[in-house]
């Protein structure tokens, strides 16, 4: 049973997600001003703050499994330095190929300045919007692990979601390990809209 405290607080997210994607539309033309109160309203009402996506490969063990695992991940309407933050678990269009997505952990954010492993580079700082992201699992190399080491800073524009939940088997899940901040910002939406009979329905493995 979902306390009234917590429905409050989701509402709140709802509100302030609504509010960022109607005005987004907005803001490129693609909506009157008309539109902007009702887009607002109908996603308070109508729209989730979360999607199922299905991850495999060995990227990002132990966090997802090998095997596979169905994640929940929380909408992000516009990735920033005060949405995203450091050690979160992002789904990210894959730079490579625009129509796939990635799951990796959010390494740095604009303003970092990081180290080159090739001695003949000096140290770089990443430029407003750009992030570093890396695979979970220390063992691969970078070309296996297909993360910043092989094709640098990725633009926060490219962010699509965070990841609160996965699901690895049916006895197998919970939810996953991000920044201190993230987790208890995504708690209240965890609650509510956390369905584990829907994520095992959906699960691929």
């Amino acid at each position: 049973m979902v306390s009234l405290s917590t429905w409050c607080r989701y509402l709140v997210h709802k509100i302030e997600y609504s509010f960022t994607l109607s005005w987004k539309s907005y803001k490129r033309g693609q909506i009157s001003d008309r539109e902007l109160h009702d887009a607002v309203w109908k996603n308070v009402f109508q729209g989730k703050l979360t999607f199922l996506h299905w991850s495999k490969g060995e990227a990002m063990a132990p966090t997802i499994g090998e095997q596979g695992g169905t994640l929940l991940v929380r909408k992000i309407p516009s990735a920033d330095p005060n949405r995203i933050f450091v050690g979160d678990v992002i789904v990210v269009k894959d730079p490579e190929n625009s129509d796939n997505y990635l799951v990796r952990r959010l390494a740095a954010t604009e303003g970092y300045e990081m180290v080159s492993k090739d001695e003949k580079d000096g140290p770089f700082v990443l430029e407003k919007d750009q992030c570093w992201i890396l695979a979970d699992n220390e063992k691969l190399k970078p070309k296996e692990a297909k993360d910043s080491r092989l094709f640098g800073p990725v633009p926060m524009t490219d962010i699509v979601g965070r990841v609160i939940y996965c699901l690895r088997t049916a006895v197998d899940h919970g939810p996953v390990q991000n920044s201190h901040y993230s987790m208890r910002k995504d708690s209240p939406v965890l609650e509510v809209e956390l369905d584990v009979d829907d994520m095992v329905k959906n699960h691929k493995a």
